[in-house]
């Protein structure tokens, strides 16, 4: 009479321990899944940031093959595509984002900035306009003040870019974008100002430092500023001072600095060479 039970008691084990496997198969494979995601996770975030753009690019659009509605690759292949210096298809990728039910004001502000890259400016103010004024970035108010720029809306593009200004850390984009702005509106000493400040957040940006030594000369300032520059950018700002300098009138000023230019650069400066024989010749004929 003990053997049904005794049978029965090994068939309710053999029960127990099919379902103890299927329980721990299912943790498994639930596990599996979550470190791939995460594994995925941390390989998207290396493409974005550290990773070749056109391989980040054949990354993500094999990924968006394999997964046509995961909106966060398409984020990821958009981002990769300006990296790469195809804006207007990053264009093209971010306005596929803002039709999905998970678009958020960051990817107008996204597909705003690609229409910028792309020339479309008419574009990036429509997708600006779209957003909420409750919703304040870095880059929503120094994209607004570059289409505030492109405008000729000064009061405006000076308002954005102050806002931009104070919601990072580092301004020194928004800063030598102001500077430029002030530049083309010929005031000089604003932008001169601007580059300044500029430079206080990021002492190696060059852009900033050619842009001041422009907003110097058109002050009739041919002196290089007191900012810390290799030997290979002093050469290179000489000669941007020369060039400003002649196109004022003031030539003998302009070769000066070209000899001193050429001087300066510890290779061969050809693009000085050239100028200072152009100008030589001008002055023989002349």
């Amino acid at each position: 009479m003990r053997h049904p039970i005794y049978a029965a008691l090994c068939f309710g084990g053999v029960l127990a321990i099919s379902a103890c496997d299927a329980v721990q198969d299912a943790d498994v494979d639930r596990t599996i899944t979550a470190l791939n995601v995460i594994d995925e996770t941390n390989l998207s975030d290396i493409m974005l940031t550290v990773g070749n753009p056109d391989e980040a690019v054949a990354y993500f659009q094999r990924s968006l093959r394999e997964n046509p509605d995961r909106v966060d690759l398409m984020r990821g292949l958009a981002k990769s595509l300006v990296r790469a210096n195809r804006p207007g298809d990053a264009a093209d990728v971010w306005a596929q984002v803002i039709e999905t039910d998970e678009v958020t004001n960051d990817d107008r502000v996204q597909l705003a900035d690609a229409y910028i890259r792309s020339g479309d400016w008419a574009k990036a103010e429509t997708q600006l306009d779209l957003i909420p004024p409750t919703f304040e970035s870095y880059k929503r108010y120094r994209l607004e003040a570059m289409v505030a720029d492109s405008n000729e809306e000064w009061e405006k593009s000076d308002s954005f870019y102050e806002i931009a200004v104070g919601l990072t850390t580092k301004p020194s984009g928004a800063l030598n974008n102001w500077g430029y702005s002030k530049l083309t509106r010929g005031d000089f000493i604003g932008a001169e100002q601007l580059f300044t400040r500029a430079l206080t957040y990021s002492p190696d940006l060059f852009t900033a430092k050619n842009n001041l030594v422009l907003a110097r000369a058109a002050q009739r300032k041919y002196d290089l500023p007191p900012v810390s520059m290799t030997q290979i950018e002093r050469a290179q700002l000489l000669h941007t001072i020369a060039l400003s300098a002649i196109r004022q009138g003031d030539i003998s000023t302009g070769k000066a600095l070209l000899s001193q230019a050429i001087n300066t650069h510890p290779q061969h400066f050809d693009a000085a060479v050239r100028a200072l024989a152009s100008l030589e010749d001008g002055i023989g004929n002349g």
